[in-house]
């Protein structure tokens, strides 16, 4: 991973924890893939991919988490969860960060922003 796409997930942990979340995990990879960060509060349990995109009307962050992609953190957050103890619904999130000039305009969180398969 580049630094600029570290930084956006540094961002979003923070975004998150400002909500309230506990974070659990960064960057917990598994032989299909990765999820960016792996957070709770009181009732879920959060797999989160985290998107950045310049502020731009050629689509948004979110729509570039492909079902590809939804497969591999699906997959990666089913091993977590065989390995993780826990009452919490699992859910996956989307973090939508918009920037203009590497500057944040603005951050999303897209909540059960796809299921399972």
């Amino acid at each position: 991973m580049n630094s600029k796409g570290k930084l956006w997930e540094i961002e979003a942990a923070k975004y998150l924890k400002r909500k309230k979340y506990k974070l659990i995990e960064t960057n917990f990879t598994t032989r299909f893939g990765e999820i960016d960060l792996i957070a709770s509060n009181k009732k879920f349990i959060c797999f989160v991919e985290v998107k950045q995109r310049e502020e731009n009307p050629f689509g948004t962050p979110a729509e570039f988490v492909t079902a590809s992609k939804q497969n591999k953190i699906i997959a990666s957050a089913k091993i977590f969860l065989s390995n993780f103890e826990t009452d919490l619904q699992p859910r996956f999130d989307v973090i939508e960060i918009y920037t203009k000039d590497n500057k944040i305009k603005s951050i999303k969180h897209l909540e059960n922003a796809f299921d399972l398969v």
